[in-house]
């Protein structure tokens, strides 16, 4: 996935439709500061914002990450060839057009904290195959910790019928205050192997860890919801 080519199409998007940076983060509820960073290759958009992108201005999300708009082939046919292989190929083509709606149409929800000291911004992406879980941003709301700790960890778990499963980790950052360390990390689980109905059912949290200078461990542990129900 190239950050740069990305950056550059959704520039090229906001250019055609004569909007401005700050006009674009507007229509998209975020800030120009970060539809900068989009379009100097420093950071992409979340799945959601994704989403609303292709919906605005329709184009699909497959070409947004691909930095490009795919090339129609323009095909020419014998009229009479083409109602042959229409009445040749219906059968075919109603029973791929069924697979494709039912097993690679993605569905997508927002997932939030349940902690009144954290507010996690994310989206799940789900069809009937599999889930996938993008967590963008994360803010510590509770009481000013200006600590500059030695080393801060974070792992994302499922909570499922008693069993707690590591689902992803982000890298250990040393030297850190944890307001910085937030501000530096995303988790992205492209496979993950639950079912959105199953997502819903359990409960997932992300624990924080971070050790200070007397390498006393302080851990932090946030409770994460999909918000609404999975069809």
């Amino acid at each position: 996935m190239d950050q740069e080519k990305i950056g550059k199409f959704i520039k090229q998007i906001r250019q055609d439709h004569h909007l401005t940076q700050k006009d674009l983060a507007e229509k998209l509820g975020v800030t120009y500061q970060a539809v900068s960073k989009w379009e100097n290759g420093k950071n992409i958009p979340d799945i959601a914002i994704l989403q609303i992108i292709s919906k605005e201005f329709n184009v699909n999300i497959d070409e947004i990450l691909e930095g490009k708009r795919k090339k129609e082939k323009i095909v020419s046919f014998n009229y009479l060839l083409i109602i042959l292989l229409i009445i040749l190929g219906i059968s075919i083509i109603i029973s791929i057009n069924i697979y494709v709606r039912k097993n690679n149409n993605f569905e997508f929800k927002t997932i939030s904290s349940k902690c009144s000291d954290f507010k996690i911004t994310g989206s799940a992406a789900y069809n009937k195959q599999q889930t996938a879980i993008y967590i963008s941003n994360i803010e510590f709301c509770g009481k000013e910790d200006h600590t500059n700790y030695k080393r801060i960890t974070c792992t994302l778990y499922e909570n499922y019928q008693n069993t707690k499963t590591k689902i992803s980790s982000c890298p250990e950052k040393k030297n850190k205050t944890l307001e910085s360390f937030l501000k530096e990390t995303k988790i992205n689980v492209e496979n993950y192997s639950s079912n959105c109905k199953k997502l819903t059912s359990n409960t997932l949290s992300l624990e924080i860890k971070a050790i200070n200078e007397e390498t006393k461990t302080i851990t932090y542990t946030i409770p994460i919801k999909l918000n609404d129900t999975c069809k």
